[in-house]
């Protein structure tokens, strides 16, 4: 029996350590796969990001630091950022853009459809072309002003752009100037 014991006391010393080294080696494999993974992560921001593909002949084809790789994604998604946000407010241009031709093309169909309903009617008093002109004129002085004042992120900010465009640039005194102003420009590019 004394002879188990020690054959036992032998076995069990040996587990012991196997456990130790076992545990350090899943230890150390795991950490690994962790290096492993932030250098992938790594070597992935490198061939995305544009900045970080461009060779500094001085350097040569040496890799990026970690540092150096962080600060060009970090100088690159701002980068994205701000076009982001130029594109975004492009868009609400064109919608303004859009908007406003919309209400113009309605305004000249309607003018097309009363001169056909009425195609004699005041024939030889103004050309169509001077309306044309005067209409055009005053359109195009409402149309800048309206752009510049109209924002059209959602129908709430477009409505409340709206009835504030209205009372500063519709007032009877200001519609007054412009169709005079328009009245004498058309004037003296007859004359």
């Amino acid at each position: 029996p004394r002879a188990d014991d020690e054959d036992s006391d032998y076995q069990q010393e040996p587990y012991k350590e196997s456990y130790k080294e076992q545990r350090r080696r899943v230890h150390t494999q795991a950490e690994q796969k962790r290096r492993d993974a932030i250098k992938k992560g790594y070597d992935d921001l490198q061939a995305i990001v544009p900045t970080c593909q461009q060779q500094d002949f001085s350097i040569g084809s040496q890799k990026l630091s970690r540092a150096i790789v962080l600060q060009k994604t970090i100088d690159y998604i701002q980068f994205l950022h701000k076009e982001k946000k130029k594109q975004e407010e492009e868009v609400s241009i064109l919608r303004k853009d859009v908007m406003a031709l919309k209400i113009m093309k309605v305004n000249y169909e309607q003018i097309v459809k009363a001169h056909q309903d009425n195609p004699n009617e005041g024939k030889d008093q103004v050309s169509d072309q001077i309306k044309f002109n005067v209409f055009q004129g005053i359109m195009d002085l409402l149309f800048q002003s309206f752009n510049a004042s109209i924002s059209v992120g959602s129908f709430q900010e477009l409505s409340a752009c709206v009835f504030s465009w209205i009372e500063e640039h519709c007032k009877p005194q200001t519609l007054r100037d412009i169709v005079i102003g328009v009245l004498h420009q058309v004037k003296s590019q007859l004359y």
